[in-house]
């Protein structure tokens, strides 16, 4: 399997990426903003840190650097796409992916691991999971507070778009950020694009706190 990974001026998660496709034995290449993705990738992800510094807003600047604007038409092909965290952003203000992110409810940055619960499991990414699975997986961010108004919630719980919620070691609601209903990722209409706050690529070994990313990441593999 070929995965490509974005790089943007301030990205700081590429090569924590890079690390855990290569450890599921994926050939893996690192793509510079001002490049552009082809056909022969069987993924594009697109890494967390602070692309250009979130000096505007996070992931507002990113969306007009040129490579974004051949990952549109991968994914209008039906590429698949992932954001994580500064990469759910960028999908969310490229409208790859419906919604937006804000600053935190309690206005900090929040780094620390988390529970998540699986809410959809029919689509690559999350099909090595069960619905209702809790997985401990680290979250680093600032503006990771999901929103998205009360039609276009509607539209995403109907369409199985939703795909992980926060929650505790129970599966009880237990929101860090304060995003709508809980939401810690999403996917498109066709589900070919994901994006989520927490960092998967961070949970590959147990050594370092919890290995649940492995099966998070298998999805993509077939």
């Amino acid at each position: 399997m070929r995965v490509g990974v974005l790089q943007f001026p301030g990205t700081n998660c590429e090569y924590d990426t890079e690390y855990a496709f290569k450890k599921l034995g994926c050939d893996v290449d690192i793509i510079w903003h001002k490049e552009s993705v082809n056909a022969g990738y069987d993924l594009i992800v697109v890494a967390g840190g602070f692309s250009y510094g979130d000096y505007l807003r996070s992931g507002a600047i990113a969306k007009f650097s040129p490579v974004m604007e051949s990952v549109k038409d991968y994914a209008k092909k039906g590429g698949r796409v992932l954001g994580i965290c500064n990469g759910f952003q960028i999908l969310t203000e490229s409208r790859l992916l419906p919604g937006a992110l804000k600053r935190n409810e309690n206005l900090h940055f929040i780094s620390k691991h988390h529970h998540l619960k699986v809410e959809n499991n029919n689509n690559d990414f999350l099909k090595k999971l069960n619905v209702g699975d809790i997985v401990n997986i680290p979250i680093a961010h600032h503006d990771g507070n999901y929103y998205i108004d009360d039609d276009g919630l509607k539209e995403l719980w109907d369409n199985g778009q939703v795909l992980l919620t926060y929650c505790d070691k129970n599966g009880e609601v237990s929101n860090p950020n304060g995003s709508v209903d809980s939401i810690a990722g999403v996917c498109n209409k066709e589900k070919n694009v994901f994006g989520l706050m927490p960092h998967p690529e961070r949970a590959m070994e147990k050594l370092l706190g919890s290995d649940d990313g492995v099966k998070m990441l298998e999805g993509f593999l077939g």
